[in-house]
């Protein structure tokens, strides 16, 4: 039986990104905004058999990731045909009436390894839909030859990610658009190729020193020749970083995205491969914003980029609380959250959350309606983080206080927020509540409270021991009054559990099986008596130890029925270089579900972001068809993102 129900994740940054492609006039510098302000648009190119700056994008106006195309003084947005069912599309190019772009619908042979992959379709002749890359084989960044003749790309090959996520190992490989199986590796580690002509590539590579760079390799149109790969050019020098070049086809400049030691913001600028002198394009005009993924138009006259849309610019201007993303299973509706660590009320009309761990900010526990409309604060000016609405009480919450990812001694308490239920029909605005602590203030980091479905006890993560392992207590009167027990024990981390809807097991994150690697975690349930305690393997046989143990899975939850396991984790490998995205802490986290027995996997979301944090709703499915999704409710969108923590310009 498939899953069904309501998923809510949580996104690392992206409620907040609210992206518009622009482009500037290189004659008089001028910025004009190309999109509408609809949802977030990306990773655009121009359409070159147009002189005016037409141009095909990515959207996620419809849920998922999708191509665009939008033309200079029309007001419509045209969809372009690609895969309906996939639920990624990136990095589209038109070239010579045919699309170009990456898909990730067809799934891997094995984990850990990313499926994203090239494709092309006819848009004049037919939309029959052509695979360009080998199937086992991982493709990122496309870049199409003047001409159309070739085709670059940078290829992960056939291997499984092995879990980098600041430089992707991939080499620059190119083929023949008319023969895409004979493929050539022209050169070892890079990424993000663009086309200058049809017999150089530039492309941007961690250099030597530390600094991101951009390459250059020149080659003979035919790609009969031995010899490669080969050693490429430095074209770019050591103090800035620059990443995702865009080549003029004049073969004197390329655009590139750079972060400089005195900006924090990634901006867009202009390098003459001749003089070796940067010209300054976007931090002039919008120095407080940051720029990504540079694009140029065939006669070199017009240069592109995404950027935040700003209040200057006509769109949507509000994060709604709720935003609905496309599921690819029929029953299982899914929904992204303006927030953390979301929990179902037991009749399914209030979702708890925590909006941020700063709290000086917004900080502390909310309640949402789980139509999107209304929201309330129950707990403000501290950090509380994980939340567990009881499954019998519709007026209690448990959560986390103190301070999120610290270490074992830290003081984080386990607190019973209690209020009257009434008053969650009133205005927005805050809740008066009774928080009463129930773990012990020199007891170390308490963390992560799961409530057991008759409501009466907890179980949650502690330090108390010296290690982060389970225990269990009184869910009303806490470990003062009511004792506490310890379910697990031993010198590695058990966290983040979860106690079935039945009552007869608790999943939870654990690293036992490799304690002194504090970045892989699997899945283990338990009985509450502390028996049975096994591990579910999800990504593989339990022999294939080098792939099995390389596990990250963490915010494990059940289904209704307790057949069903939803947890975010690394397995489904990376779906674009990590570089052209926005901070994330890392750059992976899809949602899986999968049987309690490990079989039935299923990818649940599938994204160049982190996604986790997730709750399924513990009853029937919701009526949701009044979903708020106007611009009457939700935060101020403020472009509130930052550039990859480690991204260092003090090398």
């Amino acid at each position: 039986m498939e899953p069904k129900g309501t998923i809510v994740f949580s996104t690392v940054g992206r409620p907040y990104y609210g992206f518009d492609v622009f482009s500037v006039n290189l004659q008089d510098s001028h910025e004009r905004c190309l999109t509408d302000g609809i949802s977030i648009n990306f990773n655009a190119q121009f359409v070159d058999d147009d002189k005016d700056p037409t141009i095909v994008f990515v959207s996620e106006r419809s849920g998922a990731p999708r191509l665009y195309l939008t033309r200079p003084g029309s007001s419509k947005t045209e969809q372009l045909p690609a895969i309906p069912t996939s639920l990624f599309h990136d990095r589209p190019v038109i070239k010579n009436d045919k699309l170009y772009f990456v898909s990730a619908h067809e799934q891997p042979d094995q984990p850990f390894k990313s499926c994203s992959a090239l494709y092309s379709t006819n848009l004049i002749h037919s939309n029959k839909v052509t695979r360009l890359t080998p199937y086992g084989v991982v493709d990122y960044s496309p870049s199409i030859s003047r001409t159309g003749k070739f085709v670059a790309v940078a290829s992960y090959d056939s291997r499984p990610w092995a879990g980098e996520f600041h430089e992707l190992n991939t080499d620059i490989v190119v083929f023949s658009e008319s023969d895409p199986d004979k493929r050539v590796i022209v050169c070892e580690r890079g990424g993000w190729p663009t086309w200058s002509g049809d017999s150089t590539i530039y492309f941007h590579n961690k250099a030597d020193d530390g600094w991101w760079s951009i390459f250059r390799l020149d080659f003979p149109e035919n790609l009969e020749f031995s010899g490669f790969p080969i050693t490429p050019i430095r074209v770019t020098p050591p103090g800035v970083h620059c990443f995702t070049p865009a080549a003029f086809h004049d073969g004197k400049r390329i655009a590139v995205a750079t972060r400089r030691k005195d900006t924090k913001y990634r901006h867009v600028e202009i390098f003459d491969v001749e003089s070796k002198v940067f010209q300054l394009v976007t931090e002039s005009i919008n120095p407080s914003f940051h720029h990504y993924n540079p694009f140029v138009s065939a006669d070199s006259g017009f240069l592109g980029y995404h950027r935040f849309r700003g209040e200057s610019t006509q769109g949507e201007s509000v994060v709604p609380y709720l935003e609905p993303v496309q599921s690819p299973i029929k029953d299982l509706r899914m929904l992204r959250l303006d927030g953390w660590f979301p929990s179902f009320s037991p009749d399914g009309k209030f979702i708890a959350l925590n909006h941020d761990f700063d709290s000086k900010l917004n900080g502390g526990l909310k309640v949402i309606k789980s139509d999107g409309s209304q929201r309330w604060t129950l707990i403000k000016n501290r950090i509380a983080f994980h939340n567990s609405w009881s499954p019998t009480e519709k007026h209690v919450i448990y959560t986390s206080v103190g301070p999120i990812f610290q270490s074992v001694k830290a003081t984080v308490q386990i607190a019973r927020v209690s209020f009257h239920p009434s008053n969650l029909n009133g205005e927005d605005g805050e809740i008066s509540c009774d928080v009463k602590i129930l773990t012990g203030e020199e007891t170390g980091n308490n963390a992560f409270p799961s409530c057991s479905p008759d409501g009466k006890f907890l179980v949650f993560r502690s330090g108390r021991s010296g290690h982060k392992n389970l225990f269990i207590l009184d869910a009303v009167n806490g470990e003062f009054d009511g004792g506490i027990r310890q379910l697990t024990e031993g010198p590695w981390i058990d966290t983040m559990p979860s106690w079935s809807p039945k009552g007869d097991l608790i999943a939870f994150s654990s690293n036992r099986h490799n304690p002194d690697d504090v970045s892989v975690f699997s899945i283990y349930v338990i009985k509450p008596d502390g028996s049975d305690l096994r591990r579910i393997h999800v990504a593989g046989s339990e022999g294939s130890s080098d792939i099995v143990d390389r596990e990250r899975i963490n915010h494990v939850c059940f289904s209704e029925d307790g057949e069903w396991l939803l947890f975010s984790s690394n397995i489904g490998g990376v779906m674009a270089e990590p570089v052209s995205w926005p901070n994330q802490f890392q750059p992976y986290g899809d949602l899986f579900v999968v049987r309690l027995d490990g079989s039935g996997l299923r990818k649940l979301t599938c994204n160049g972001y982190e996604n986790g944090t997730p709750a399924w709703h513990p009853g029937g499915e919701l009526d949701l068809g009044t979903l708020r999704l106007g611009s009457e409710t939700g935060d101020k969108l403020k472009g509130q993102f930052d550039e990859p923590l480690w991204i260092s310009c003090d090398i």
